[in-house]
């Protein structure tokens, strides 16, 4: 039993950009005069969102929220799109993850102006209302407008709006991001504002770039950025009535705590903390690979059989950095995996150094995924007299699952090098048509030994290789030491 009798109303992280005016009690004036009257925690949103500079523009052109589902965060963005559409004529662009929760939210918003007999004010300054399924829109007569679509990669085009809102934050790459922010690069009322709101990302969530603003949330990197996000502290006791509170504000009000004890009753332990209490990925539980797992395949060396290795080279997508690993069968017939170099900077040394692995050791193949950075490199090997082994979409899905299989398994063996491991540690998720690849954690995660140890095993598994063809200089076959 808790000893609050409702949620904390304060956010857990809050990063909140100085303002010197604020349209909060307007908003919240406006919006409570059709119903939606804020809790505490949804005022101190508003508070967040619409502060204002000295020369009238947003404080926060950047705003975040993460809470669990079920607490009204649907709420504070209608009261903030109640307030811009009517009080401001701003031009707003809803998107979401599916069509279904777009229409669900344009159904909720246009209630609002269709109801005539209840809110004659807000019936007489519609322009039009547009219902057709994907392309929904209200369009007032003062400028002002919502239009709601699902997103896609290349979603967006065509708009010119002046506030972007991204619902279902967790499911927002980074490539509907980008197809999405030239909508507001020309905002109208040159106040250009971006709202994401959102749960945690899952671990097959494809939700980067809605974690690389939470990064900057919680460093407070990003001075035009608000973030405020209800979650649990670290290790928690799930169990803890209190501690639930602290990460659902209207847990006791609008959210039962008998539901969520039906949910604790249901979930698993990871899923809880994810979904309820708001947990993100700094926790082991979003690691692709879990930690006990990589250390359970760690030996001290590779006992290689002397068979031929394959070698194979991935590139970061900066070309800051990049990385080679080799991959050989061990006497009790198990792989291993040996980065051989990662190195920062830009990738020339990696022609010299596979070149002289191929002269040195017995190489039946190097391996590079032909949709990668490192593509580049490959009309270089065939001048240096190096053929090379491509990998497509379809090859690279099937590397990366048994790669993971492998591991998982235990099934393979790795020397347990630091580059590696933390590799391992910042990989995510990726969709690949019906498949997944690997992804970095964030944009300064390097997974390039990740990425070269996936696809030297698929090197040494898949039978219809190209040998490099360069004429051995020694019969040395200790790759690792070269």
């Amino acid at each position: 039993m808790s000893s609050r009798s409702v949620g904390r109303q304060t956010a857990t992280v809050a990063s909140i950009p100085s303002a010197v005016a604020n349209d909060a009690e307007d908003a919240a004036f406006l919006a409570a005069g059709y119903g939606l009257v804020p809790d505490e925690w949804q005022q101190n949103v508003l508070d967040g969102w619409l502060g204002r500079r000295s020369d009238n523009k947003w404080s926060s052109s950047r705003c975040g929220l993460s809470v669990p589902r079920q607490n009204g965060k649907n709420g504070v963005l209608e009261m903030v799109e109640l307030f811009q559409m009517i009080a401001l004529g701003r031009k707003i662009l809803h998107t979401a993850h599916e069509v279904k929760t777009a229409r669900k939210a344009f159904l909720r918003l246009v209630s609002f102006f269709e109801n005539e007999r209840m809110y004659p004010e807000l019936a007489e300054l519609v322009s039009s209302i547009r219902k057709t399924n994907g392309q929904e829109a209200i369009v007032l007569a003062n400028g002002g407008s919502c239009e709601f679509i699902a997103r896609s990669k290349g979603s967006g085009r065509g708009f010119t709006v002046d506030t972007l809102v991204m619902d279902e934050a967790q499911e927002l790459s980074e490539e509907a991001l980008a197809a999405l922010l030239p909508t507001i690069s020309s905002a109208p009322s040159k106040n250009p504002q971006q709202i994401m709101m959102g749960t945690p990302p899952g671990p097959t969530s494809d939700g980067e770039a809605f974690s690389r603003m939470r990064n900057d949330g919680v460093e407070g990197s990003d001075r035009r950025l608000c973030w405020l996000e209800w979650s649990a502290p670290s290790n928690p006791d799930l169990d803890d009535e209190d501690m639930w509170m602290e990460a659902n504000p209207s847990l006791g009000n609008r959210l039962l705590v008998d539901t969520v004890r039906d949910e604790r009753a249901s979930m698993d332990d990871i899923t809880f903390m994810r979904e309820r209490l708001g947990m993100w990925s700094t926790s082991e539980s979003q690691r692709v690979i879990p930690q006990e797992d990589w250390d359970g395949c760690a030996v001290r060396s590779a006992d290689d059989d002397g068979s031929a290795v394959a070698l194979a080279v991935d590139v970061s997508p900066a070309r800051t950095s990049a990385s080679i690993t080799a991959c050989g069968m061990s006497f009790d017939d198990r792989p291993w995996v040996d980065l051989i170099e990662n190195r920062r900077g830009t990738p020339e040394w990696i022609i010299d150094r596979v070149v002289a692995i191929c002269e040195a050791q017995d190489v039946r193949a190097v391996v590079i995924d032909a949709r990668g950075p490192a593509a580049s490199l490959i009309d270089q090997f065939k001048r240096r007299g190096i053929k090379v082994t491509t990998t497509g979409p379809s090859q690279m899905a099937a590397a990366v699952a048994d790669f993971y299989d492998s591991v998982m398994s235990r099934n393979i063996a790795h020397l347990n090098q630091t580059a590696l491991s933390v590799s391992v540690a910042v990989g995510r998720k990726r969709r690949l048509g019906d498949s997944w690849a690997w992804n970095r954690k964030d944009a300064d995660s390097d997974i390039t030994p990740l990425v070269s140890a996936t696809l030297a095993l698929w090197g040494l598994r898949f039978s219809n290789v190209k040998r490099p063809a360069r004429k051995k200089k020694s019969e040395s076959r200790k790759v690792m030491v070269l």
